[in-house]
C-alpha cells in the first residue's frame, strides 16, 4: 500500500512539473510572438468541459442549464450558490493557467480588460476560447446565443432571451409617455474613492437608459471613469444610485458632506439609493431582468 501511495505521489509531482514546463514554454513563445490571437477559435465539437473566468459568464452558463459542464470558475464567481462549489482557477485578473490545463477544458470563456492578453496563452496551448464582453443588453443576448450554439442549449437561450425582451417591453411601455427631457437624471456611483461612474458605452449606462433614466455621465469615454465631483453638482441628478451598498448613516455622514452636494436634488429629496444588489447591475448576465426592474422602481415608484 505504501508503495502505491509513493508511486501516486511521484506521478502527481511529475504531472505538475510537466504543466509548469509547458506553461513556461508558452510564456517564452508569447514574448517572441506579436500576434494578438483570435477573438474566437472555431470549436471542433460541442463543449463539454467549460472553464468560466468571469462571474457574468458563469451566470450565463448556469442559466443555460450547463451545471455539469462547468469544471472551473474564477474566485469571484458566487452566483448561483452552486458556483461556489466549483473548482476555483484563480482571480478575475490573474487566472491560474496550470490549474486550467489540469482541468482539461474544451472551452474557456473570458472577457476583455485584464483578461485580454490571456487569449494568446490559450491559443498557444490550443485550448478553445470564447470572448464574452457585452457592452449593452443586445450584445448580452448575442453572447448567450453564442454560448448556446456551442453547447447545444438553443432552446434554453430562447427562453432567456424571451424573458429579457418581455421585461424590456414592459418597462418600455411604462416609460413611453415620458419624453427624454422629463426622464429622471441619474447618477450611478460605482466607487467613492476615487469617485467612478459608467460612461455611455458601458453595459450599466445602457441599463439606466432602458429602465427609463438618463445617465448624466454618458459623455464619459471609458466604460468606467473617474469624474470630478463638481461636475455632478452642476448636472444636478434627480436620482443617485450607489453600487457599494452603504448604509443611510454613511450617506448622511459622507455623501451629503461632500462640498456642494447638499444642493443636489437627489440628496435634498432623499433619492439616494444603496439597496440594489450591485451584481444585478454590474454583471452583464441573465439577471439583467432583475436589475432593470429594480432601477425602474427607483426611478418612478419610490
Amino acid at each position: 500500500m505504501k508503495k502505491i501511495l509513493v508511486i501516486k505521489s511521484v506521478m502527481c509531482i511529475i504531472l505538475t512539473c510537466c504543466v509548469a514546463i509547458c506553461y513556461a514554454q508558452v510564456k517564452r513563445s508569447l514574448l517572441n510572438d506579436s500576434s494578438q490571437g483570435r477573438e474566437k477559435r472555431p470549436l471542433a465539437m460541442e463543449a463539454k468541459r467549460i472553464v468560466s473566468l468571469t462571474p457574468a459568464s458563469t451566470e450565463m452558463l448556469f442559466a443555460l442549464g450547463l451545471d455539469d459542464e462547468i469544471v472551473g470558475v474564477s474566485s469571484y464567481c458566487n452566483w448561483p450558490i452552486a458556483a461556489k462549489s466549483k473548482e476555483k482557477v484563480g482571480s478575475f485578473s490573474n487566472p491560474n493557467i496550470e490549474k486550467i490545463i489540469m482541468l482539461e477544458p474544451d472551452l474557456v470563456i473570458l472577457t476583455g480588460m485584464e483578461q485580454a492578453h490571456f487569449k494568446g496563452i490559450l491559443s498557444k496551448l490550443k485550448i478553445d476560447y470564447l470572448i464574452v464582453d457585452p457592452k449593452n443588453i443586445e450584445e448580452l443576448l448575442t453572447s448567450i446565443d453564442e454560448i448556446a450554439a456551442i453547447t447545444d442549449r438553443k432552446r434554453e437561450a430562447r427562453d432567456i432571451r424571451k424573458g429579457i425582451e418581455e421585461t424590456l417591453k414592459r418597462i418600455g411601455r411604462k416609460v413611453a409617455h415620458s419624453s427624454r427631457k422629463k426622464r429622471p437624471k441619474v447618477y450611478l456611483e460605482i466607487w467613492h474613492d476615487p469617485i467612478m461612474s459608467p460612461g455611455g458605452n458601458s453595459f450599466v449606462s445602457d441599463m439606466i437608459e432602458k429602465a427609463g433614466g438618463a445617465n448624466i455621465t454618458a459623455d464619459l469615454r471609458r466604460a468606467f471613469s473617474k469624474i470630478d465631483p463638481e461636475r455632478i453638482i452642476y448636472r444636478n441628478p434627480d436620482i443617485i444610485i450607489l453600487t457599494y451598498m452603504k448604509s443611510q448613516k454613511w450617506i448622511r455622514e459622507n455623501l451629503a458632506k461632500r462640498v456642494g452636494w447638499s444642493s443636489i436634488g437627489a440628496v435634498k429629496n432623499n433619492k439616494v439609493f444603496t439597496d440594489i444588489n450591485p451584481d444585478i447591475m454590474l454583471r452583464p448576465s441573465p439577471r439583467v431582468k432583475e436589475g432593470l426592474i429594480e432601477l425602474y422602481e427607483r426611478f418612478y415608484e419610490r
